[in-house]
C-alpha cells in the first residue's frame, strides 16, 4: 500500500479536491489541468457537488427502504400461504367434527339405561356404548385441536394485517426518497445547464475523462479466489453508466455496483453502502487487497472496490460511468473484506 501516495498524486486530481464530500469534486477540480477552457464558477461547482452528494444519500436511502419493501412482500406472501393452509386445515377438521357428532346423535338418541333395558342382546349395547365414549372423547381431542387451530389463524391474520401496514409504510419510503433524488438531481442538471457552453463541455468532459484505461495493476493479487472473482466482474462493468438505484447489468449505483460484482463470484451482499460497510472484516487501508469494500464519509454513503495499487472501480455519480479512481478520492475510507 506504499504505493498509494504515488498514485494519488499523478492522477491528474487535484490533491485539494480529497477534502470535498464527492466525487464530483474531483472531477470538478482536474478542470485546472484542461488549457484555454473556462472551469465553471466555485459557487455553481459547489452547490452541484453539494446536491449530488445529497442525492447519493437518499439513494441509499431508497436502496434500504425498497430492500425492506422486496423482503416484506415475501414475507407477507408467506403468511398469507400459511393463512390458506391453516383455514383448509380448519375446514377438514370441521367436516370431521360433524361426521362425528351425527354418528354419536344416530347412536345415543336415547337415555343409555333406557337403552340397556330394551336392548335385546345388552353385551352388544355395552360393547357400541364403549365405541361412544371413545367417539366422544375422540370428539373432544378433535374440538380442543380445531379450537387452537382457529386461535393460531387469528393471530397469523394478525401478523400478517401488521406486515401489510408495515409493507405499506414501506412503499411510501420509498416513493418519498425517489422523489428526493429526483429533485436533487433535477436542480444539479438545471444548474449544469445555466452554464455557458464552453464550461459544461469543460465539466462533462471532466467527469468522463480517460480513467476507464486499465491503470497499473500489476502485483496486485486476490486475497482468494472469490474476491479475484468479484474484481474481474467489477472490471467488466468498466464503462456503464450510473443509473441511481440500480445494481445491474446495464446499469449501476455505487452499491449496486459492488452487490453485483460480489454476486457474480456467488457471494451475496446487502444492498445499501451502510449495510456493506460491515458486511465482513474490517482491515487498515494500509493493508486493502483487491476485493475488499471501500466505503468513504463518515456515513458510508458511498463505496467503490480496491482493485490494487492504490486503485478502486466504482460508480461515481450520475454522467460519469463506472471507472478507476484512486483510492484517496474522497475522505473517510474505511476497508471491508468480505
Amino acid at each position: 500500500m506504499g504505493s498509494h501516495r504515488r498514485l494519488v498524486q499523478t492522477s491528474g486530481f487535484n490533491r485539494g479536491a480529497g477534502a470535498a464530500l464527492c466525487v464530483l469534486s474531483a472531477a470538478a477540480a482536474a478542470l485546472g489541468a484542461v488549457p484555454a477552457v473556462a472551469a465553471p464558477s466555485d459557487d455553481t461547482r459547489a452547490e452541484v457537488d453539494r446536491l449530488y452528494e445529497e442525492a447519493e444519500h437518499a439513494t441509499e436511502a431508497y436502496n434500504k427502504a425498497d430492500e425492506r419493501a422486496d423482503s416484506l412482500r415475501e414475507e407477507v406472501g408467506t403468511a398469507q400461504d400459511g393463512i390458506a393452509r391453516q383455514q383448509e386445515r380448519i375446514n377438514s377438521m370441521r367436516e370431521a367434527l360433524g361426521s362425528l357428532a351425527g354418528a354419536q346423535y344416530r347412536s345415543g338418541g336415547l337415555d343409555p339405561s333406557l337403552a340397556l333395558l330394551f336392548s335385546d342382546d345388552p353385551d352388544e349395547y355395552l360393547d357400541k356404548a364403549a365405541v361412544l365414549d371413545r367417539i366422544s372423547a375422540h370428539q373432544a381431542g378433535e374440538l380442543k385441536d380445531l379450537q387452537e387451530a382457529m386461535r393460531e389463524l387469528t393471530q397469523e391474520r394478525s401478523e400478517a394485517a401488521r406486515k401489510l401496514g408495515e409493507l405499506e409504510k414501506s412503499r411510501k419510503a420509498v416513493a418519498a426518497h425517489k422523489g428526493t433524488v429526483e429533485r436533487k438531481l433535477a436542480r444539479a442538471r438545471e444548474l449544469l445547464n445555466s452554464l455557458p457552453s464552453d464550461e459544461r463541455a469543460a465539466y462533462d468532459r471532466a467527469s468522463r475523462s480517460g480513467r476507464s484505461e486499465m491503470p497499473d495493476l500489476s502485483g496486485a493479487v486476490a486475497p482468494s479466489g472469490r474476491a479475484a472473482a468479484a474484481v474481474s466482474a467489477a472490471q467488466s462493468a468498466i464503462g456503464m453508466p450510473y443509473v441511481w438505484g440500480a445494481n445491474g447489468p446495464t446499469g449501476f449505483d455505487c452499491s449496486g455496483l459492488t452487490q453485483w460484482a460480489y454476486a457474480q463470484a456467488g457471494v451475496s451482499l446487502p444492498r445499501t453502502s451502510q449495510a456493506q460497510r460491515y458486511a465482513g472484516r474490517q482491515v487498515p487501508l494500509s493493508q486493502a487487497r483487491p476485493g475488499d469494500l471501500v466505503t468513504y464519509r463518515g456515513d458510508a454513503s458511498h463505496v467503490g472496490m480496491y482493485v490494487g495499487n492504490g486503485q478502486v472501480v466504482h460508480a461515481p455519480y450520475p454522467g460519469a460511468p463506472v471507472r478507476y479512481d484512486p483510492v484517496g478520492m474522497m475522505p473517510g475510507a474505511t476497508v471491508t473484506r468480505p
